[in-house]
């Protein structure tokens, strides 16, 4: 069954991923949008205060994450009156860990600094033609379940891209996404949408992945102006700076295996 979001929810933090998860490496694994935005809604529910926002999110994607039953643990690592740590771990059935995050909050205020901006967002492609994913061998996944319009390259043109993306489904069935997780189920793209090699000849996996937010988005579209170095020995970077279209959110960063494939 298809269903009509990335995640089905079974029990309380237990949910069943759909075939919307699906990542462009392996047709049985889910690519690390969708549960890097699952862990994000646990860091948000866990801490349970309207005055504290998620400002880092360090992931580790252990294994990995496959495409079934799922559950979220999550605990508080410290609680103070300005910041909290959250961790939350990502459990498959059966399976040991796949994925975690550590998460940083602070306590926001209102109105103690002057607003700091250096420009606004990348271009908005209006009335541009989605840009096609590179090829993969399955109709249905996460490149199905996510919109996307390039302002700057392309998935097949290799190089920097700067490239706006959407959820076409809810994160959990039933459930509007909050700003944080339509950022993070964007956020893991940044290696694709940046690729400088042929990925019919290479893979480059991100084992990690680090978002820090200076600010939440607003409405449904998230930008990421994303560029990848990697070097002779088979290790990379890929980073990119974060937008909606009011200006930038913060930046994001994945370490990358690099192989032939």
């Amino acid at each position: 069954m298809l269903g009509v979001s990335f995640y089905r929810p079974i029990a309380e933090d237990r949910f069943e991923a759909t075939p919307y998860t699906r990542g462009p490496w392996d047709a049985g694994s889910q690519h690390a949008g969708p549960p890097a935005a699952l862990l994000g809604r646990a860091v948000e529910r866990q801490v349970g205060r309207d005055d504290m926002r998620v400002v880092r999110l360090a992931f580790d994607i252990v294994r990995p994450v496959p495409i079934g039953r799922l559950s979220v643990s999550t605990r508080v690592v410290r609680a103070g009156r300005s910041v909290a740590i959250v961790e939350s771990e990502l459990i498959p059935d059966g399976e040991p860990t796949a994925m975690r995050v550590t998460a940083m909050l602070i306590r926001t205020e209102t109105a103690v600094a002057p607003a700091v901006s250096y420009g606004g967002p990348p271009e908005f492609p209006d009335g541009t033609a989605e840009e096609a994913f590179f090829p993969v061998p399955y109709d249905v996944g996460y490149h199905t379940a996510m919109e996307y319009r390039f302002a700057a390259g392309s998935f097949l043109a290799p190089g920097p891209a700067t490239c706006w993306m959407r959820m076409r489904v809810p994160l959990v069935e039933g459930e509007e996404p909050s700003p944080l997780s339509r950022v993070l189920v964007a956020a893991d793209s940044g290696n694709g949408v940046s690729s400088v090699l042929d990925w019919r000849r290479y893979l480059f996996i991100n084992p990690d992945l680090t978002v820090h937010l200076h600010r939440y988005p607003t409405g449904e579209w998230v930008c990421l102006d994303a560029r990848t170095w990697i070097d002779p020995d088979g290790v990379g970077l890929a980073e990119a700076a974060v937008y909606d279209r009011t200006g930038a959110l913060g930046r994001t960063a994945q370490s990358l295996f690099v192989a032939p494939r």
